[in-house]
């Protein structure tokens, strides 16, 4: 049985207004609980430091939410990704929790004066499902500069291949059908894990 670790990456509390953000993460996880264990997580009810203090200098201890995050990445075999975007980029709290969670030691790490990184996710599959607010013609490029950030120079960069992607918008200009239709497309990447 497969390992699945979700991670809904709107800041959004939940509580107030389910984001589409959320749908998609429940829609994702309540396929694949049929056919592989899963640990979900949501950004908004993550308590930690998002900032980086002292860069890699410095060993800056973890809230227990970042110990269990970085746990469940290496207990995974399929990461999913859940993220809306905001000004061409991640939330900031998303940003965050990467610059605090992918670590040396934990993810990657470097042997001497090797500039290339020992990958310490290989074997692990991924995939990022994207919400944004601009009009379908501009999807893709607003999308590029976080797949790269996320896609090329997170995930890849720490071993995980393939990443696959998923795009929505404009989910302010959607209706009640498109979203059911991005929520039935969510549903069949959960029930074959992709």
């Amino acid at each position: 049985m497969s390992n699945v670790l979700i991670l809904n990456g709107n800041p959004k509390p939940s509580q107030k207004q389910k984001s589409l953000s959320h749908s998609l993460a429940d829609t994702y996880e309540i396929e694949a609980r049929e056919i592989a264990q899963v640990r979900r997580f949501n950004l908004a009810d993550m308590v930690f430091n998002p900032s980086l203090e002292q860069g890699y200098d410095e060993i800056q201890p973890l809230e227990p939410c970042l110990v269990e995050f970085q746990e469940s990445l290496m207990w995974a075999d399929h990461i999913v990704i859940v993220s809306s975007t905001w000004w061409g980029g991640l939330p900031a709290k998303m940003k965050g929790l990467i610059d605090r969670a992918f670590i040396p030691g934990v993810t990657f790490k470097f042997e001497g004066d090797d500039p290339n990184p020992v990958q310490l996710m290989k074997g692990k599959t991924a995939r990022i499902l994207l919400t944004m607010d601009m009009p379908e013609e501009f999807v893709e490029d607003q999308a590029a500069p976080v797949l790269g950030q996320l896609n090329k120079y997170t995930l890849e960069f720490c071993g995980v291949s393939p990443v696959r992607t998923s795009l929505f918008g404009s989910v302010i200009m959607s209706d009640d059908s498109q979203k059911a239709k991005w929520l039935a497309q969510v549903s069949d990447l959960g029930k074959k894990l992709i």
